[in-house]
């Protein structure tokens, strides 16, 4: 009854329709790394963010080679700002506001020199493509709580003097005229002593998983439907067949002579039954 399915157009049907499932299973793999990746990064703002602070020498090898694991950890520095190094990168979207990010070198007590983002700011209404006020950070020994970032990569696009592209620690140590950490920075989440005039705080990051469980799902679900469509068609072929071969045979058993048993119609697929085989049903149906 199913040979049919060997057949040349039947096996393009289902060659098909295993293409088409296996590009939904690879959607659904593909939204769940991404779920994967997001319950990650959930995991380390859930973890460090709000954390107590680590003092910079229990954690200053960060700064040179951060551990993803360490992402968004509180540490606690001491030390002062250098005004003369400070500088607005460029492109900062925030909640959908375009903008820029302040960065500042931080020159601890012990020598070594690390860079803040202190914030953002809003771009500007006096002069394109700068902002109007860079709030200066404080002045003299300061302690700073900031949370651990990567550094950036460098990108193919340039930026005018006092102004980085991006947050590229590498390219920024070379504006400067002693050495500062390269493999992460801190953004900021206080100073003391603190200053009025401050650029906006950085928000919380998100812990919503978001939707890649429900995507997957449904990607998944499509993959098995195409085989439950193509099932379901194949069992309709299969039945009109079967029809035809009924037919087939009362025409070659009147032709010999006889008379053909009478059945009640079925209705081929997707073919309503026409008003004489409802009649032939009906009078079956009550003995005539």
């Amino acid at each position: 009854m199913y040979r049919f399915l060997f057949s040349s157009k039947w096996l393009g049907y289902f060659v098909l329709a295993a293409i088409f499932a296996t590009a939904c299973l690879f959607l659904g793999r593909w939204q769940m790394d991404r779920r994967a990746e997001t319950l990650a990064e959930i995991n380390r703002v859930v973890s460090n963010f709000s954390a107590t602070p680590i003092p910079y020498s229990d954690i200053k090898s960060e700064f040179d080679s951060l551990d993803p694991e360490r992402e968004w950890t509180q540490v606690e520095l001491r030390g002062s700002y250098d005004l003369d190094g400070q500088r607005v990168v460029r492109n900062r979207p925030l909640n959908g506001q375009p903008g820029y990010d302040v960065v500042v070198p931080f020159r601890l007590t012990t020598g070594e020199a690390v860079v803040i983002d202190r914030g953002w700011l809003p771009i500007g209404n006096n002069t394109p493509g700068h902002p109007d006020v860079v709030p200066a950070p404080p002045t003299g020994e300061v302690t700073v709580v900031a949370r651990l970032k990567p550094a950036e990569p460098k990108l193919d696009r340039g930026a005018v003097d006092g102004q980085l592209a991006s947050i590229d620690l590498s390219s920024f140590a070379t504006e400067l005229p002693y050495p500062i950490a390269t493999g992460a920075y801190g953004q900021l989440a206080s100073e003391n002593p603190a200053v009025q005039a401050m650029p906006t705080p950085f928000p919380k990051p998100a812990t919503e998983e978001g939707t890649h469980l429900s995507y997957s799902l449904q990607w998944f679900a499509f993959g098995v439907l195409m085989f439950i469509g193509f099932g379901y068609a194949a069992r309709q072929q299969a039945r009109n067949a079967a029809i035809d071969a009924e037919e087939e045979e009362d025409e070659e058993f009147i032709a010999a002579g006889g008379t053909p048993k009478r059945r009640t119609p079925i209705p081929r697929a997707n073919k309503r039954p026409t008003s004489e085989e409802e009649e032939d049903a009906i009078l079956d149906a009550q003995g005539y």
